[in-house]
């Protein structure tokens, strides 16, 4: 992390925090770095399991949406600092009319609250800017600055770190794509800027008098066309730079398209990116400098942290958001992962699912459709795969590290969670995990999910062939060990059936 000497902030003093969207890419890095620095810490997310899970020590966890106002008094009592650091681009269509109603009620709610400041990063918006994901962002800071609240807006670009969408982008390209037909706006500019040099400004910029009801450029010492930064991001992680030839037909959606066959950046987020790299961006970063002087990363500096941030595992995130040894220490596998997911709704005692999770595999084999187990083992095989090696190191008991089969168990909290990481060759890497949720008393929901880090097209290619049959699959066995379940908790019969959901 960059921490150099700094002008002190006028005011800097242990302060309450609240990080609203501590679940996402900036606010799971701005968490643990505002609680380093001495600040008492409250991190919200729709579903705080997310964050108790990556073990936020001395945070305190709440659930919040800004989409539900009921939600929100909670969340802001007591705060001093409040960063906003949510969006709906992930929920497709229609997220700017969802940005801005959730801004308004933040907004509001934290005027009743009492909070002093509010800090907002938004994105660089050129004046001629249409897309709905940039206008959205511009809209929400503007919808933010109506309300009683003095705000402190960063306005930022490409960030270039592990998990940074627009950084997956040209990863993904980079790795696996030699040649790229690309639209034009592989030509089009933008000032890059390190994720530790924005955590830097995010991380000192409220206690800056200065900055009250003012809003900041923030920005890398480079401006780069997109195919720059791909060249110097093949080279400096070591692969032949690709041959770009950009032609004017492929239109926005038509690009999105291509980027959901050729990456594994998720549909809706690739839609929205597409719409704002049309342009060329431009940032007048000197005020913020001034207020907050530090060493600025240029490109290849900011990729070579990056990639060196996921080799040391410094990457603040859950395994299913794409730490390296999710992908088995191969950074050419995406850092999205591909993901499928069932339910079903049981009366069967916790205790009762977990004995029979923990027992999966071995001669217990996987409770259904053996006959695809094993062909698929054989296949694999044949291939000089670990197919064929069966076997686990107790019948009933697990631990972290653990062989089962072809499986290796890389996570498990006892009638919770059981989490495996698939074995076999395949053109990327697999998870598999298991979730048994508590859903009042006699009833636990069971979920079966299963992760997929594509290797370039290949992978992809993969998934999308065995998506059905890993479908059927996942529906049957977690059918399956509902049912037994249920047999071995007398006197309760089946409350409900499975259903899917991505």
């Amino acid at each position: 992390m960059n921490d150099q000497p700094h002008p002190s902030p006028d005011t800097e003093r242990s302060t309450h925090c609240l990080v609203f969207g501590a679940s996402g890419y900036i606010g799971g890095h701005l968490v643990p770095l505002l609680r380093a620095r001495g600040h008492r810490v409250r991190a919200s997310a729709r579903n705080p399991a997310v964050l108790a899970a990556r073990g936020r020590e001395g945070v305190e966890l709440v659930a919040a949406d800004a989409l539900d106002p009921a939600t929100l008094p909670a969340a802001l009592a007591g705060i001093e600092v409040a960063y906003y650091l949510v969006h709906s681009m992930a929920a497709g269509r229609g997220f700017a009319r969802l940005d801005l109603e959730a801004a308004r009620n933040f907004a509001a709610a934290a005027a009743a609250a009492g909070v002093g400041r509010i800090v907002y990063l938004g994105g660089l918006a050129p004046a001629t800017a249409t897309s709905e994901h940039i206008v959205s962002r511009r809209r929400t800071g503007e919808v933010l600055r109506e309300g009683p609240v003095p705000v402190t807006e960063l306005r930022a670009g490409i960030i270039v770190g592990p998990g940074s969408a627009a950084f997956e982008v040209m990863r993904d390209l980079v790795y696996h794509l030699p040649v790229m037909i690309t639209p034009r706006w592989v030509q089009s500019l933008s000032p890059p800027i390190a994720l530790d040099n924005l955590l830097y400004y995010l991380a000192r910029i409220p206690w800056v008098d200065a900055s009250a009801g003012r809003s900041f450029d923030a920005a890398g010492p480079q401006q780069l066309t997109y195919a720059e930064m791909m060249r110097i991001l093949a080279e400096t992680a070591g692969r032949r730079p690709p041959w770009i030839l950009p032609v004017p037909v492929l239109t926005p959606g038509l690009s999105a398209y291509w980027l959901r066959l050729v990456t594994a950046v998720p549909t809706d987020i690739a839609r929205a990116l597409i719409g704002g790299l049309r342009h060329d961006f431009h940032a007048d970063d000197a005020e913020l400098r001034r207020l907050l002087p530090q060493r600025l990363l240029d490109f290849r500096e900011a990729v070579a942290a990056a990639l060196d941030a996921e080799r040391r595992t410094a990457v603040i995130s859950r395994w299913t958001e794409g730490a390296l040894g999710a992908r088995q220490q191969r950074p050419d596998y995406a850092y999205y992962a591909k993901r499928l997911r069932v339910s079903a709704e049981t009366s069967a005692d916790p205790a009762a699912l977990w004995r029979l999770l923990a027992a999966i595999g071995g001669d217990n084999r996987y409770y259904c459709c053996n006959a695809l187990w094993s062909l698929r083992e054989w296949f694999d095989w044949a291939i000089g795969g670990p197919g064929r090696s069966r076997g686990r190191r107790h019948p009933q008991q697990l631990r972290a590290g653990d062989r089962i089969d072809h499986w290796t168990v890389i996570g498990l909290e006892p009638e919770r969670r059981l989490t495996l990481g698939f074995g076999m060759r395949a053109p990327g890497a697999g998870m598999m995990e298991f979730e048994i949720e508590p859903r009042g008393p006699g009833r636990a929901r069971l979920t079966t999910s299963g992760y997929w880090h594509p290797a370039g097209v290949w992978g992809l290619l993969y998934w999308y062939a065995l998506e059905p049959i890993h479908r059927l699959v996942f529906k049957r066995l977690t059918r399956e060990i509902c049912r037994r379940a249920e047999r071995e908790t007398p006197g309760i019969d089946a409350l409900a059936s499975t259903q899917d959901k991505r």
